[in-house]
């Protein structure tokens, strides 16, 4: 009911707005819609990618709302060689392209959001609405962007009011109870001043069930809401501000746990809750001056993140362990470029600088549960005790124990930059290097208490405390090259042949620091004894805490040979690229040995990548279709943990092939209540995906197929929609916790229908 009212009350507040509008915007014999091309802000590119030596993807409105790309996970299923599975909750944003990327902390992949950057991957999964472009910009983009670009960029761009003006409604429903909806104003007060105010809600029951309570896993409830102020005066100067505001509130973590020895998937099963809560809010402020020789731009932006995961982390019916992470943080990021606008000449240049602060509060602590502290620690000790004294054992008083953890992480960062463009003739000749500083670190204050008792020797409980404080900090100095030679074609597209650098920062295992904090508990209880640390086996080694604490950055070569093809007056492109990436201290993500209760980043030693994507699309008469793929060897070239050498072995987690088809016909005036029938079709291909260094385990290639169909009449439209029609099952991830092996399943079938009103 509460759902109900809410998207009433939106909907109704903007049906009251649009009656002012809709005299003046509606058309009276035509379907209302957007223009094909997207007018967008370019500043550190060029407005046409394809000019530019770099391999690259780009949608436009009418390709986003066909494709119905409303998360940058349905953005990966169309473009080659990306890859962003959607699992666990919004925080557990993973993107892996070209065989590089993580699963925590710092990502390959930059995203940019009408030019303001997201620094924290946990901001990364937001909803999609109102989008005219999106470019996706592979290889190391570091030169220009700077720090964790190793991949590549996603550039996000919204409407804006000086583009648009209208209202527009748009209400969903699809599988899982999932409820739409979304409401947006842009209004033109003059041809120098335009505003848009916008929000959207989505509340769904989820896909997968808790067998253990028989509750939904992975409901999801949430919304966010924009509103932008476009101020131009004169022709030279537009000053362009965009506020926004996000939360959610869900489940997920629909991990199941894998029984080996039956090779078999179990259902979701675990006791205590799991969840994520996010808050996000952020102000960007664009400031460009145009004059006939120069282009000079500030971007100016401020964020705020909020979260906070719950996690029954053992993922069972047992009660283990639990874990409790809230985070805090602010951002300010500044960015200068001057660059050359006079296309005439024949040297292009840009110059930048940068600067970013970003300083985050986390209240980690891990709940040790009775289960836990029997099978994780006494039972241990006691096995241990009972070779020398066999009728003696170790007793904790509590059921539960608490591992409370405190970190403070500031960071920040400032660069120069600085891109030169030769034109000589057909041929250009690009030339750019960054240099970056760097300076990170962490103080951290984890502590645990609890009572003991020694049965041989203690008739009472005694309270043991054990805390572990101290700092750690890294400066770096990063300069980041690149070289890039392009020819232009006579009959349009070009040729390019390109080199560059890739950077990925640093950063700490706050996620170790439960299993740390345990293994010293155990000692300094040994020790309390007169047995010492870890006696007769008792106790594993304690951790060397300035050896896992923190892991270092990752560097790349990219080298790349590509073009961009033009055929039947443009109507027909082709994009094509081949790439080998040189990859060193390649960041990676372990679970230590055992039945450890933790996670962490470490640094492979070398890996390389090889690859090619290949793409092409067609747009005649009322006909477009596309076709994508793309291929990734990633393999380690020198990887030992000391215990095995992987040496040749896959790289985890990235897919070997991605491909994707898509086709879509429009009929125009098909009767009198049809404007205009489109139809459109698609196919998405993933796999082969490694799960594990030893390379054991894999998912196999997969195929789904979606559809969808949409008919119009003036301001108004409904759509109908399926995706992975096939309900083709898959994993998108797995991993191991305490000894144990689980997977994410993906989506099943799901079935939807939209309306939309643009008035």
């Amino acid at each position: 009911m509460r759902r109900s009212y809410r998207i009433f009350l939106l909907v109704f507040i903007f049906s009251l707005l649009a009656q002012d509008f809709a005299a003046g915007h509606q058309k009276d014999t035509s379907v209302t819609e957007l223009p094909e091309i997207s007018v967008v802000a370019q500043i550190k590119q060029k407005s046409n990618l394809r000019n530019e030596p770099l391999s690259s993807s780009v949608m436009n409105f009418a390709e986003i709302d066909r494709r119905g790309v409303e998360t940058l996970h349905d953005l990966s299923l169309f473009t080659p060689n990306l890859y962003m599975p959607e699992y666990g909750s919004k925080m557990t944003s993973s993107i892996y392209i070209r065989g590089l990327g993580s699963r925590m902390d710092n990502a390959a992949v930059g995203i940019y959001a009408d030019r303001m950057p997201l620094l924290n991957k946990n901001g990364f999964d937001v909803d999609l609405w109102d989008i005219t472009r999106i470019e996706l910009l592979r290889g190391p983009q570091s030169t220009l962007y700077g720090r964790n670009t190793i991949g590549g960029i996603i550039n996000i761009y919204t409407l804006s009011p000086m583009q648009y003006q209208g209202v527009k409604i748009a209400l969903g429903y699809s599988s899982g109870n999932t409820y739409t909806a979304k409401a947006s104003l842009y209004h033109k007060f003059s041809e120098k001043a335009a505003f848009s105010i916008g929000m959207n809600y989505y509340s769904s029951d989820g896909y997968f069930k808790n067998t253990y309570d028989d509750s939904d896993c992975d409901w999801a409830e949430g919304g966010s809401a924009r509103a932008r102020l476009v101020f131009r005066p004169n022709s030279k100067w537009t000053v362009d501000n965009v506020f926004s505001v996000s939360r959610v509130r869900q489940g997920g973590y629909a991990y199941s746990l894998y029984d080996p020895q039956e090779d078999k998937i179990m259902p979701v099963a675990y006791n205590d809750r799991s969840g994520y809560e996010r808050t996000m809010i952020s102000d960007g402020l664009s400031i460009d001056y145009k004059s006939e020789k120069l282009h000079f731009s500030s971007v100016t932006s401020w964020q705020y993140l909020d979260d906070c995961m719950t996690l029954d982390q053992d993922f069972t019916v047992k009660s283990m362990f639990t874990l409790n992470q809230a985070q805090n943080e602010h951002t300010v990021t500044q960015d200068f470029v001057l660059k050359s606008n006079d296309s005439r000449k024949k040297w292009q240049h840009l110059t930048g600088a940068t600067f970013f602060y970003k300083g985050m509060d986390m209240d980690a602590p891990v709940w040790l549960k009775e289960d836990g502290i029997n099978e994780l620690i006494l039972d241990k000790i006691n096995e241990g005790i009972h070779t020398v004294m066999p009728f003696a054992d170790l007793l904790f008083q509590e059921n539960e124990i608490e591992l409370s953890s405190l970190f403070k992480m500031p960071v920040y960062g400032i660069a120069l930059y600085h891109q030169s463009e030769f034109v000589l003739g057909r041929f250009r000749l690009t030339a750019g290097l960054r240099l970056d500083y760097e300076h990170s670190s962490l103080d951290y204050m984890n502590a645990g208490a609890l009572h003991y008792r020694f049965t041989l020797t203690m008739p009472d409980y005694k309270l043991i405390e054990t805390r572990l404080e101290g700092k750690e900090k890294r400066d770096y100095i990063e300069p980041l090259p690149k070289l890039a030679l392009s020819y232009s074609l006579p009959y349009g597209g070009n040729l390019y042949l390109s080199l560059s650098r890739g950077f990925k920062a640093g950063g700490y295992n706050t996620q170790m620091f439960s299993d740390i904090l345990q293994n010293q508990v155990q000692s300094d209880i040994m020790a309390d004894l007169g047995m010492g640390g870890g006696h007769g086996g008792s106790v594993s080694a304690a951790y060397s805490v300035g050896e896992i604490i923190s892991y270092k950055p990752e560097y790349s070569w990219n080298y790349e040979l590509g073009g961009h093809f033009n055929f039947l007056d443009g109507r027909v492109r082709a994009d094509a690229a081949l790439f080998y990436i040189n990859c060193t201290d390649q960041q990676i993500t372990v679970f230590p040995n055992g039945e450890t209760t933790g996670r962490m980043m470490t640094n492979a030693g070398k890996t390389r990548s090889l690859g090619t994507e290949v793409s092409v699309t067609a747009a005649l008469n009322g006909f477009d279709a596309g076709l994508s793929y793309g291929y990734t060897n990633a393999e380690f070239t020198s990887y030992d943990n000391g215990v095995e050498d992987y040496g040749g072995k896959k790289v985890p987690y990235i897919p070997l092939n991605t491909l994707s088809a898509n086709a879509g016909y429009s009929w125009y005036n098909v009767c009198g209540a049809i404007d205009r029938l489109s139809v459109s079709v698609n196919y998405n291909g993933i796999g082969k995906i490694y799960w594990n260094e030893e390379n054991t385990l894999c998912q196999p290639f997969y195929s789904m197929l979606g559809a969808s169909v949409k008919l119009e009449r003036r301001w108004a439209g409904i759509e109908f929609w399926a995706k992975n029609l096939t309900d083709t099952k898959y994993n998108v991830f797995y991993f191991v916790s305490v000894g144990n092996a689980f997977y994410a399943q993906g989506k099943p079938v799901q079935y939807g229908v939209n309306l939309y009103f643009n008035f």
